[in-house]
């Protein structure tokens, strides 16, 4: 029997306040993480993924006393990405309450940071976060990019995605570029060709704008889904999510 499906939210935070946009564009100001952090925790959400998206632009690191703050008020899986770029990275954002590390950009530019990491810290520390962009004429029709999505790559996002998980990378977190803010609804072909080719958890971001949205995510491979702005803004609650998906015949926790 399959694990119970995950429901994240994510709080993008740039300068130590929660931010969202479109397409990883016109940042707005959304809140303080600590406080939604204890939100999303008291409504039932599973884990929560914190993500500095400006720490590798800034070429600085994560605001480690946000997530430290952010680690004392929640007692749930806390995966913290942005910034990362060497194992004492990784050491550091666990001793301040990180229980996973998400890498990106650093990663593409030295995949061997993958492998340094889990050989350290072990394969279930580590969260391949992807952003992706549809590129039509590569071989799967999708890349990745860096810098917080704003640096187009020519790197096919399926294989990246399997080297990846090859040299050790515990989970995938894909998020879809294309589809991020827009409220449209997950990239549901994103998350089929992940599926394929990951023998780990695929965590599918980027669209959601309904309570109805997330199960076709999880029928399409996700086994966990992660949102931001739809929480942040109250349209939806943690709670929402799991009754629509339950009521789809999907197990929540």
């Amino acid at each position: 029997m399959s694990p119970a499906c995950r429901v994240i939210p994510c709080l993008d935070v740039a300068d130590g306040r929660v931010v969202k946009g479109v397409n990883f564009e016109n940042l707005r100001e959304m809140g303080d993480p600590v406080e939604l952090a204890r939100r999303y925790y008291e409504q039932g959400a599973d884990e929560l993924t914190f993500l500095d998206v400006t720490a590798t632009v800034d070429d600085r690191s994560t605001t480690y006393d946000v997530v430290r703050r952010t680690a004392e008020e929640v007692f749930i899986p806390l995966t913290v990405g942005g910034g990362v770029r060497t194992t004492d990275d990784v050491a550091r954002l666990l001793g301040v309450g990180a229980d996973k590390v998400g890498v990106n950009s650093a990663a593409i530019a030295r995949p061997e940071l993958i492998d340094e990491i889990a050989d350290r810290f072990g394969a279930q520390v580590l969260v391949l976060s992807l952003d992706v962009k549809r590129a039509p004429g590569t071989t799967s029709g999708f890349v990745v990019t860096t810098h917080g999505g704003r640096t187009l790559t020519t790197l096919d996002a399926v294989a990246w995605a399997r080297e990846a998980i090859d040299r050790g990378a515990g989970e995938l977190l894909v998020n879809s570029i294309d589809a991020d803010g827009t409220k449209d609804g997950f990239d549901l072909e994103l998350v089929r060709l992940m599926r394929e080719v990951s023998s780990v958890p695929v965590i599918a971001s980027g669209g959601a704008g309904t309570a109805a949205h997330f199960a076709p995510a999880v029928h399409a491979g996700a086994d966990a889904v992660l949102a931001a702005s739809v929480f942040h803004s109250g349209q939806l609650t943690i709670g929402d999510v799991k009754d629509a998906l339950a009521a789809d015949g999907i197990e929540v926790r």
